[in-house]
């Protein structure tokens, strides 16, 4: 074209043909290179968006173990909380149950006791007793000798008393025991 005008300008027009014009081989040149450039653009663009497609596949492939990994940690800790929650509340059973298992033994224990030393004071008490009475059948016969010999020696003569008394003397223990 711009040779055409070039031409034109100076009175003479030359028609050339179509293949002939060497601007048409230039625009074929170029739409040539646009074309080779486009597909080497669009392979290397087609590639990389493949390469980004597949690296996001990827990604989501790995984010989706990681979330099945973490689904399955979540559930594994919770069953170990689960089983550590029902070990604490057997273990709180168990020490509820041996608590109550030592209650009742100190309690038995503390009945034994109680019996035992109501059982030692009984016969303190009875020991008490025995003695006392002892204490006081003694007192007694020493009461009953002194007032047998003192009525003796004033009733009866001295070689007679003596007599008696020896004889008293002689039965009191079997008659008081």
């Amino acid at each position: 074209m711009g040779s055409a005008w070039a031409a034109g300008s100076e009175g003479a027009v030359e028609h050339t043909s179509f293949f002939a014009d060497p601007e048409t081989w230039v625009a074929i040149a170029f739409l040539l290179f646009i074309a080779l450039l486009g597909k080497i653009l669009w392979a290397r663009l087609s590639g990389l968006l493949d390469k980004r497609s597949a690296d996001i596949s990827r990604a989501l492939g790995d984010a989706e173990k990681l979330r099945t990994d973490a689904l399955r940690a979540k559930a594994d800790a919770q069953r170990t909380l689960d089983e550590a929650a029902a070990e604490a509340d057997a273990i709180v059973a168990q020490a509820r149950e041996e608590v109550q298992r030592m209650q009742q033994h100190a309690a038995q224990h503390l009945e034994t006791a109680i019996a035992l030393r109501e059982q030692q004071a009984l016969d303190r008490i009875t020991q008490s007793e025995a003695s006392a009475a002892k204490h006081v059948r003694d007192t007694a016969i020493d009461l009953a000798l002194t007032a047998t010999r003192t009525l003796l020696r004033e009733q009866v003569g001295s070689g007679k008393a003596e007599k008696l008394v020896d004889e008293a003397i002689a039965e009191l223990p079997r008659r008081l025991h």
